[in-house]
């Protein structure tokens, strides 16, 4: 690995040591000119050298690439966090979700797909830029800038939410190999081992080449769709026209809202952000990892889409359109009605979502609380040498294993469980991210553009009435959805138009963001500062004003929660 000196903070203030530098090594840095070239912040040493990707390596001090070959071969060793985060989404519920969407609506929902694109790219470009700028996860960010009480409820939210959701991978893993007569009690231990022995080998590129075998294994839906006997026309019609098959009603406008759900979740801010900086990309790769961001979207769609069509082609006519009942149900049926190669392929498929779905999942959450605990967190370290790190990823994987293999264990609850925690922490996440993204001391001249801000907080507002219809019909079971949703809209339309009014007079008034700074360092080269001399926080009338959104809502959700918790306890 390549040496590892103390970097330097803007304006020539040095840098905090990495966990295992020399004590007193940060302070023996001398200091650099204020329009030097920086090396990135870093807390701890393994995040330090060169890009070791799945398929190339890229030096610590690489020049810029500039002939189409050298790009390339730089796209080659760089990509991953995005495409991996992205095909982890198509998890086991992602599958069970889109083929419930074709099994019971057609291809006429394909259309919400399409629209998940730009809230994917731009959630997850945002953290591209705060992962390879700052150095820092996102967890550790939000104790940072917003206090230790929201970084402690995010990461727990995220731990509960995280644990409970590799419950439902392992019961895509029970679903997927019974179909070829292996018993769960068989399937899900060595599923479960298989995961902690790829995760826990000490080389962050024997782990990337792993996933990549995930991500390749996806391609199974490209002949499934194709044993569907798709019809082009249909589709493309059903992409660029929005409608429903047989009308908006409370079951297809939740259905809907479950497509986003399991399209867009907490855990990819948290992994990507993480395994961007595991994976030691710095500022002059971000284009690069924006690229694998934007690849990954492309392609969490098109299988999203591929699995839709596959049930909706499949079933119709027949006496299984409208009825799904689960992921292993419609395995069954496209053997009956296709053949067993479809079924098998189907099969495979959720197999292969479940695992990597759990396994991007479960890293999301020891990267975490790394971030909390100030703990050693990476894949380029040993067991021995990452013990706390290692051993979160294992107890989670074998205790939600473990709740899958117990009779009679409440896996409905679960799900349900699922889906309300869900709703509480993606705005929240969104959020958090939304300020990080325009706090200055923390990106500087990455800092959100005003056209990116307007649609940022656009998508955080749909998100936020979407996730709030969740919790509202999980709590109440019978509420009219359809007009829950017309009046929620309304009433988010005129919060919309409040919070920019209160923005653009506060920005006249002269209290809103001041003007562009001028850095001396080029933009490529700008990283954040050391966490301990990071200026406060400024408290513009946005910050406040999302703040105190966030926390009305939180407040709202928690309340739904605990009547949700009362209705179970009574049975």
């Amino acid at each position: 690995m390549a040496s590892d000196p103390p970097p330097t903070a803007p304006h020539g203030a040095p840098a905090s040591a990495p966990h295992d530098a020399p004590a007193g090594a940060a302070h023996d840095a001398p200091a650099a000119p204020a329009d030097a070239p920086r090396e990135r912040f870093v807390l701890d040493s393994a995040h330090v050298g060169d890009i070791q990707g799945a398929f190339g390596t890229i030096r610590e001090h690489d020049e810029t690439h500039r002939s189409w070959r050298s790009r390339l071969l730089a796209l080659l060793a760089i990509i991953g966090p995005g495409l991996i985060v992205m095909v982890g989404d198509n998890d086991a519920g992602g599958v069970a979700t889109y083929s419930q969407a074709g099994q019971n609506y057609g291809t006429s929902l394909l259309w919400v797909l399409l629209l998940l694109v730009p809230v994917l790219v731009v959630n997850q470009e945002m953290v591209v830029r705060l992962g390879a700028v700052t150095g820092v996860g996102h967890a550790r960010l939000i104790v940072e800038r917003f206090g230790r009480f929201w970084g402690w409820f995010s990461v727990l939210d995220l731990f509960i939410l995280n644990f409970l959701t590799v419950v439902t991978e392992f019961i895509g893993v029970s679903l997927a190999l019974g179909y070829f007569g292996v018993s769960k009690y068989l399937a899900v231990p060595i599923a479960a081992a298989a995961l902690v022995a790829v995760t826990a080998t000490g080389s962050f590129r024997a782990w990337e080449r792993s996933m990549f075998v995930f991500v390749f294994a996806n391609l199974l839906v490209i002949p499934l769709f194709f044993l569907g006997h798709p019809q082009g026309g249909e589709i493309v019609h059903h992409f660029f026209v929005p409608g429903i098959q047989g009308g908006a009603n409370s079951t297809s406008v939740l259905l809907i809202i479950a497509i986003v759900g399991t399209t867009v979740a907490p855990w990819q801010l948290f992994f990507q952000q993480s395994n961007i900086i595991d994976k030691r990309i710095t500022p002059r790769w971000i284009n690069y990892e924006r690229l694998d961001t934007w690849i990954g979207a492309v392609v969490v769609v098109v299988g999203a889409a591929a699995l839709m069509c596959v049930s909706a082609f499949a079933f119709r006519h027949t006496g299984f359109f409208g009825n799904f009942t689960d992921a292993g149900g419609t395995a069954s049926g496209l053997e009956k009605v296709l053949g067993p190669p479809a079924g098998a392929f189907f099969a495979l498929v959720l197999l292969n979502a479940s695992l990597i779905g759990a396994g991007a999942l479960t890293l999301s959450t020891s990267y975490a609380f790394g971030d909390i605990f100030g703990t050693k967190s990476s894949l380029h370290r040993s067991f021995a040498d990452a013990k706390g790190f290692y051993a979160m990823f294992s107890l989670v994987v074998i205790g939600a294993a473990a709740i899958v293999l117990i009779p009679g264990a409440p896996l409905g609850v679960i799900t349900e469980a699922v889906q309300a925690l869900a709703g509480v922490l993606l705005p929240s996440a969104s959020m958090f991210l939304l300020l990080l993204c325009n706090d200055p001391a923390v990106l500087g001249p990455w800092c959100n553009r005003p056209w990116l801000n307007v649609l940022a907080v656009l998508i955080e507002a749909v998100l936020l009435l979407l996730s709030l219809i969740l919790m509202a019909t999980t709590v109440f079971p019978s509420l009219d959805v359809a007009t829950f949703a017309l009046v929620g809209g309304a009433v988010m339309v005129v919060g919309l138009i409040g919070f920019g009014a209160v923005v653009l007079r506060a920005r006249r008034q002269g209290a809103g963001p001041a003007a562009p700074r001028r850095f001396d360092v080029p933009r490529e080269q700008w990283t954040m500062p050391p966490i301990a001399l990071l200026e406060r926080p400024r408290q513009s009338a946005g910050r406040r004003a999302a703040m105190l959104a966030m926390e009305a809502y939180l407040l709202l959700a928690i309340v739904l929660l605990a009547v949700k918790a009362v209705q179970l306890a009574g049975g």
